[in-house]
């Protein structure tokens, strides 16, 4: 008797453990997931070492808001919504499905967009761009260079941060793009130092992103710890997290 109890017990507590489990990945699939920052081309808006909380019912679900990477037929999406000019989106790779990047909408479907002297035009209506001081721009390998900080406004009254490392940049003129049904067109705040829909696919950007491949919109940043801590002593790293930016919104 003693025996099937104790099988009993260890059968409830199998249980519970996968009723956890599937609760979580329930979570993960259909409410937020987090997601980690690895490079500067969203500076100064997300940091190198940031770790974001992805909301996914804002857009809908499809294939891409899985919280695991599977093999299945694009089928569109259900409960979609076409995201905001502004909001910070998480989304699959074009080029490999199983990277998350994260860019700022700029274009929906029918908007003309364009880049002319480092400002951004959208519709032949300018986003306009106040200065605001100079601020730090971390690369991937832990150095950093300075940026002059602006607040661009795009003409949906939507205000965020840039970073411009230089004038005349290689993406600060484009040719006018007309965005098509079922596409995006994103960029990265850090605005020298981003390949987005500036870039073609092939040559490593974006492209235009397909609104299929959208995981969600970034609301929080979680926790943050600065990865130039590595080559530090050991004993050193805890300084290395961003406390003031824990459960911070990203705007």
């Amino acid at each position: 008797m003693q025996s099937k109890s104790k099988s009993h017990g260890w059968f409830g507590q199998a249980v519970q453990l996968a009723g956890v489990v599937a609760l979580v990945f329930l979570a993960k699939g259909a409410i937020a997931e987090p997601f980690y920052v690895p490079s500067g081309s969203m500076e100064p808006t997300l940091l190198i070492g940031d770790a974001l909380l992805a909301s996914k019912f804002p857009y809908g679900y499809g294939t891409a808001s899985l919280p695991m990477q599977i093999n299945l037929p694009e089928s569109g999406r259900v409960f979609q919504e076409t995201p905001k000019q502004g909001d910070v989106v998480v989304f699959r790779w074009p080029g490999d499905n199983s990277q998350a990047w994260v860019k700022r909408v700029v274009g929906l479907p029918g908007d003309r967009i364009q880049m002319r002297q480092g400002q951004l035009f959208i519709n032949d209506r300018p986003a306009t761009l106040k200065a605001d001081g100079v601020g730090e721009a971390e690369d991937d390998n832990g150095g950093s260079e300075q940026a002059y900080r602006y607040i661009e406004t795009l003409p949906n009254g939507v205000s965020h941060a840039i970073f411009k490392l230089r004038d005349n940049g290689r993406l600060d003129n484009t040719q006018e793009v007309i965005v098509p049904p079922g596409k995006l067109f994103v960029l990265g705040d850090n605005r020298d130092n981003s390949a987005d829909s500036r870039v073609p696919l092939r040559d490593g950007g974006v492209g235009l992103l397909p609104i299929d491949n959208l995981v969600g919109r970034a609301d929080a940043v979680v926790g943050s710890w600065d990865l130039g801590m590595r080559s530090q002593p050991m004993w050193t790293w805890l300084s290395g997290f961003r406390v003031a930016r824990f459960f911070t919104a990203v705007h």
